[in-house]
């Protein structure tokens, strides 16, 4: 009867080592000066896989229709706040997405841990085409320390 018991245990114990692989938690994006009278808000969610980093972010209040693109930044000089600190961009972050006719965006990307590990904040900008450039300072982002992801 023992047996019987110790296996269903032993198998929520090893489910739960499995769900937990990968560090996974999502960010909350804010608005920045950019957004303007965007209403903008979701979150960036970065999952550890081995040596990648997959990113999934999830914005809406956006404008419609519209390119936008992100990346992770290194903390630049100009604050301490890393949303405000205009670091550079990591362009092999970088992930492209358009909006919906309501203005949300989906995007996923990944890229090796090690070319981002000393990323301190995602960024979203409005995007002057489907190329990806950055036509913005950014209209959303959020800290995110990488080198602190398991």
């Amino acid at each position: 009867m023992k047996t019987i018991l110790m296996l269903p245990a032993l198998a929520v114990a090893l489910s739960a080592c499995t769900m937990m692989s990968g560090d996974m938690k999502a960010y909350t994006l804010n608005k920045q000066p950019a957004g303007m009278a965007l209403s903008s808000s979701g979150t960036v969610t970065p999952k550890m896989d081995g040596t990648m980093v997959m990113t999934t972010a999830k914005v809406m209040g956006l404008a419609p229709s519209t390119y936008y693109v992100a990346h992770y930044h290194v903390m630049g000089t100009k604050s301490a706040d890393p949303c405000a600190s205009e670091g550079a961009p990591i362009m092999a972050s970088k992930i492209v997405g358009q909006t919906d006719a309501a203005g949300m965006l989906s995007l996923s990307g990944s890229v090796a841990k090690s070319e981002i590990m000393n990323a301190k904040y995602f960024n979203v900008h409005t995007a002057s085409g489907p190329d990806g450039t950055p036509a913005d300072a950014g209209v959303t982002c959020t800290a995110i320390d990488i080198a602190m992801m398991k």
